[in-house]
């Protein structure tokens, strides 16, 4: 199976499944015209699958004498859309023109945005390249490593998650039968989480001068930037979300122990992080115990790890999240349950030579957009705490 197949398979069961939550909550037009497009999808998916039936059957006629030198069979004179596309990328990117075969191939991978953001998009990042990006945005301050990360494969939708703390044990399959066990046996609670993902871009112009250097050295200056815009953008998201939560005064750094003893269920504290920024890092590392030790100790699984009450501590920039007021951010608990992000798995590059500021500064202008969303989902499961670091510590 192809991943143009999977994905349009997964779109036909993401609709389907949103008609049905509809049609569970007693919304029948909204369950009507999730159903249309679930059965558009489907169409899609039906044509696509017809069309590569049609080829895979081709029957290619044999080439004649006279044309025997100069022809080939499919396969050897020219490959996949895939396989060519990065060579083709690289080309449109420098603004060269393109034969009609390389555009027809282009625009397979260009992806159009939704008329309420713009009717332009831009081609999709060849998968390579979005693999590098991927592996340079995971550094130790890229919160979407501490969160739950959903990949999904539409603009919205809905999927439904357990809570970790309401989870219920399995019940004899027997009670089941027993009309009198039913009301004792625990129903499990569940989360129906919508998403509606959004297109966020950045523009970046690069002297004409970069267009000239190998497809190897473009690569690596493009995906540079693209790491760090995509992960700036995705704090910025989570940390909006965190930021909505109410702010707990925690007085000093014994606030942090009784938020993980008291405040947070034992199925989150054991799991808990603890997020900061460089002022309160500075805090914690001139705190010292009754023996004249410090409080915090180094991860013995990583070395330029710190640890306080046996809790790794992340570190963000103070540009990243600030101190307010001469109150340092302290946001305690397990991500992977409070927040869910959730990836449209596209990331789209465009350029122009004449748009922006391009024609009069001699440079060319390249347009980065990736899709995504970010939502909460436990609020119980982290507390964003707050202590004074202008007051001395008792």
């Amino acid at each position: 199976m192809t991943k143009r197949e999977q994905e349009l398979r997964q779109s036909v069961s993401d609709l389907k499944g949103e008609a049905e939550a509809f049609m569970e909550d007693g919304k029948q037009e909204e369950a009507k015209a999730k159903l249309q497009e679930a059965k558009a999808a489907k169409d899609m998916l039906d044509n696509f699958l017809a069309l590569q039936s049609d080829f895979n059957g081709l029957n290619i006629p044999e080439p004649t004498q006279r044309g025997a030198q100069m022809s080939q069979t499919p396969k050897e004179s020219k490959a996949t859309p895939k396989a060519e596309y990065k060579n083709i990328f690289f080309k449109a990117l420098r603004g060269q023109k393109l034969t009609n075969d390389e555009s027809e191939v282009m625009e397979q991978f260009y992806a159009r945005l939704t008329a309420e953001n713009g009717e332009d998009g831009g081609f999709i990042i060849p998968e390579d390249i979005s693999t590098q990006i991927n592996e340079l945005k995971q550094t130790t301050d890229d919160l979407r490593q501490y969160v739950t990360v959903e990949s999904v494969t539409t603009n919205k939708g809905s999927r439904t998650l357990e809570r970790r703390a309401d989870h219920t044990p399995l019940a004899p399959l027997s009670e089941y039968g027993d009309p009198n066990a039913m009301s004792e046996i625990a129903s499990p609670k569940f989360d129906r989480l919508s998403y509606d993902i959004e297109d966020y871009a950045g523009f970046l112009p690069v002297a004409n001068t970069v267009l000239a250097d190998t497809d190897q050295a473009l690569s690596s200056y493009l995906v540079k930037w693209m790491a760090k815009k995509s992960r700036a953008t995705s704090n910025h998201l989570i940390l909006q979300v965190l930021n909505s939560l109410a702010k707990k005064d925690l007085v000093d750094y014994k606030g942090i122990k009784t938020t993980l003893n008291v405040e947070l269920d034992p199925a989150f504290a054991e799991s808990a992080i603890i997020i900061t920024n460089q002022d309160g890092f500075n805090y914690l590392d001139q705190l010292y115990d009754e023996h004249g030790r410090p409080l915090l100790q180094t991860d013995p699984q990583e070395a330029t790890r710190k640890l306080l009450f046996g809790r790794r501590i992340v570190v963000l920039s103070n540009k990243t999240i600030a101190t307010s007021a001469g109150k340092a951010p302290f946001i305690i608990g397990d991500l992977k349950e409070a927040v869910v992000y959730w990836d449209r798995q596209q990331m789209l590059l465009d350029m122009t030579k004449e748009g922006g500021q391009a024609w009069r500064t001699n440079t060319t202008e390249f347009r980065m957009i990736e899709r995504e969303d970010v939502t909460t989902w436990d609020t119980e499961a982290v507390v964003f705490g707050q202590i004074d670091i202008t007051i001395p510590v008792a």
